[in-house]
């Protein structure tokens, strides 16, 4: 089962390598990985996706809380929320079939960030599936490149991960 855990670390550095290894160290699986600034310069946030069954990930939560760079971790797959990963992709595409490329991206609410003579670039933002299916639907132009940022998510409602 997939997971997503959002974590508020220390601002410091080497703190990412701990959790990192702490993963490592326990042979668990890192799907994907964000890490920004917080509005407090001091805290960061880092948002984890991963598998694992239920033990699995409460043993990971309770590694992570040992750790002393973690302030306060929340697996935001145990509620409601909202999650989104933001992607860049290269489509080579000329004659009629830029206007098709160009219909797909406004179907996916995407954007053109980017246009030569014979490749566009196209942002996207939203869940996995949404990404992969347009990467399928593109599937009859020629794919270059894909880079993806990772997942990042928060809980809906009310409830924040905060000191």
């Amino acid at each position: 089962m997939r997971r997503i855990i959002s974590v508020l670390v220390e601002n410091e550095p080497g703190a990412l390598s701990r959790i990192v290894g702490l993963f490592s160290q326990r042979n668990y699986n890192i799907e994907t990985l964000t890490v920004a600034p917080t509005e407090d310069s001091t805290l960061s946030r880092l948002t984890v996706t991963t598998r694992g069954n239920p033990q699995v990930v409460e043993q990971i939560t309770k590694q992570l809380n040992k750790l002393i760079d973690v302030v306060k971790l929340v697996d935001l797959t145990e509620g409601s929320h909202v999650e989104r990963e933001l992607m860049l992709v290269k489509v080579r595409a000329s004659g009629p079939l830029r206007a098709e490329v160009k219909r797909t991206v406004d179907i996916f609410r995407g954007h053109i960030v980017d246009v030569t003579s014979s490749v566009y670039t196209i942002q996207l933002v939203g869940t996995q599936e949404k990404l992969d299916a347009f990467i399928e639907a593109v599937g009859h132009a020629q794919v270059l490149e894909v880079v993806r940022s990772g997942i990042t998510g928060i809980a809906r409602g009310e409830k924040v991960l905060t000191l």
